[in-house]
């Protein structure tokens, strides 16, 4: 039996705190890419219970996902978007989410994340990264970014950190892994990036600032 919106939040306000509850239960968090990183801090913010999320990817879920990403082997040639809605929904039944199947550049990325109160940023590829930290930054004041750099092979989970390189920015990895040129990618140290990063939008949130 799925338990009533009631119960659930009852629940996430005794491990939280009512002020802090609220505080996710009004919040906008868009992520960009649902990849390893995307589709893992998507499931660490429902299960806080963010009030809204944007998901954003215009990828369809493969094979070659399965080990490190999370969707199901039935779900093999769905758009990511659909996949990863679905998956939240049967974790947090509540949760109000917005999709868009679209690739994103500059032309519409200050569209897309207009209504997002914190960015999570969780592509694969270098450049996509350069450009949605140049728009967010440049473009769309007083929004937190929270980015990634660093999470591939099979080193140390201690090497991946959170740090805070600007007022409104954030990155999480270890700085030196590239997935573009990296051939090993583990769910588990892919998690724990994600991870940070999804923690790093509940400090935010909160109103902790420090990485």
């Amino acid at each position: 039996m799925i338990p009533t919106e009631a119960e659930m939040k009852e629940a996430q306000k005794f491990y939280h705190g009512k002020k802090l509850q609220e505080k996710f239960d009004k919040a906008v968090v868009a992520i960009c890419g649902l990849g390893g990183l995307g589709s893992n801090i998507a499931i660490s913010l429902a299960r806080a219970g963010i009030g809204r999320m944007i998901l954003i990817d215009f990828d369809e879920v493969s094979v070659s996902n399965l080990n490190r990403q999370q969707y199901k082997a039935i779900q093999v040639g769905w758009k990511k978007t659909e996949a990863l809605a679905e998956n939240l929904k049967e974790i947090a039944p509540y949760i109000e989410i917005e999709t868009h199947n679209i690739y994103m550049d500059e032309t519409n990325m200050k569209d897309l994340l207009k209504d997002a109160d914190v960015i999570c940023e969780a592509f694969d590829c270098a450049e996509t990264k350069a450009l949605l930290t140049n728009i967010v930054l440049e473009n769309l004041p007083g929004k937190f970014l929270v980015a990634a750099s660093g999470m591939a092979g099979i080193g140390s989970v201690n090497e991946i950190k959170s740090r805070r390189v600007g007022k409104y920015f954030y990155i999480c990895g270890d700085g030196v892994s590239d997935i573009q040129k990296e051939t090993l990618l583990f769910s588990s140290r892919t998690a724990v990036c994600a991870a940070h990063q999804a923690h790093m939008v509940l400090r935010i949130l909160g109103e902790e600032f420090e990485a």
